[in-house]
């Protein structure tokens, strides 16, 4: 149970930061222009928010790094990822059901050259949101499920291995008996194991 909590823990985030990349280049909102010809102008999600592409980036990091950090590191990457899905929450459903208008100037300013909050406020007609946003912040969701089940869960988890610890492990490592890996990692360093 416990190592499908973390299989689990980290392809939920992996998959979170993917999709939070991914969602970041598609179109969130599509704009409608009040200039008499309705034209309409696509905002991405980067453009929608732009911490959008690179807290996603950090999650995706967050959750590759954290199939193999310590108990510490699990409680600190468990705490990050909650946080960042807190955040990310909060600010995609603002920009879904209040829509400001700093989700969309950018775009509006860089297609019709006009800026200011107010003048572009007054220049568009209607907002409408496309199902990308929706669907991120069900993803942000899930990623704070993932977030919380990892703080729950990082205690029993296993270790991660002796192929990531380092040399020089005190007494206890000079106590164990050496076995055939051992011998294969001398091999690989250049040294003789039978010297």
């Amino acid at each position: 149970m416990l190592s499908r909590a973390r299989l689990l823990a980290v392809v939920v985030t992996i998959a979170a930061g993917a999709l939070g990349v991914i969602s970041s280049t598609q179109t969130w909102l599509v704009v409608t222009l009040a200039d008499g010809a309705d034209h309409t102008v696509d905002v991405a999600g980067a453009a929608a928010i732009p911490v959008l592409a690179p807290l996603s980036l950090a999650t995706l990091a967050l959750g590759a790094a954290l199939s193999i950090v310590g108990l510490v590191l699990r409680w600190v990457f468990g705490v990050l990822t909650v946080v960042i899905a807190v955040a990310l929450g909060i600010l995609t459903a603002t920009t879904v059901l209040a829509t400001p208008v700093s989700a969309y100037a950018t775009s509006v300013t860089s297609t019709t050259g006009i800026t200011g909050t107010d003048a572009v406020a007054a220049l568009v007609s209607s907002t409408q949101a496309t199902a990308w946003p929706y669907v991120t912040l069900i993803v942000w969701v899930v990623l704070l499920a993932a977030g919380i089940m990892t703080l729950v869960t990082a205690t029993r988890w296993r270790g991660s291995g002796r192929r990531y610890r380092t040399e020089g492990g005190g007494r206890a490592a000079a106590s164990r008996p050496r076995d055939a890996i051992d011998s294969w990692d001398d091999l690989s360093r250049g040294s003789d194991p039978t010297a």
